[in-house]
């Protein structure tokens, strides 16, 4: 089957396939893991009302929390930044300084805005 035969075979069983351009990469977040696949070539497969992803690229998988490559960026559980602010009445900006200052030692970083 050449390839105008399978587009019209596809568009009379519903199936509408088109590429998404310029997408740079693709990021799968689980509970405790990040999958990016970089380079990414995606391909949308609509059919029956609803819409399937085809991806491939340069697969990477890093814990939650890290830092891209690059990128120097410390995450701390929301649940701890809003303990700290409840705590101890700070805005998120000082909760999370004083995290960072205590290694994410939410009681620590209690104790610390406390006793400024």
């Amino acid at each position: 089957m050449n390839d105008r035969q399978m587009k019209q075979a596809m568009k009379k069983m519903g199936i509408k396939q088109s590429s998404i351009d310029n997408v740079t990469e693709v990021i799968i977040r689980t509970n405790e893991k990040e999958i990016v696949i970089r380079n990414a070539e995606v391909v949308c497969v609509e059919m029956g009302g609803s819409k399937s992803y085809q991806i491939s690229g340069t697969e990477e998988e890093r814990m939650l929390g890290s830092a891209p490559e690059g990128e120097a960026k410390i995450s701390f559980p929301q649940e701890d930044i809003e303990l700290v602010m409840s705590q101890t009445g700070c805005d998120a900006q000082k909760a999370l300084a004083a995290l960072e200052a205590t290694d994410g030692q939410p009681a620590e970083a209690i104790v610390k805005i406390m006793s400024e």
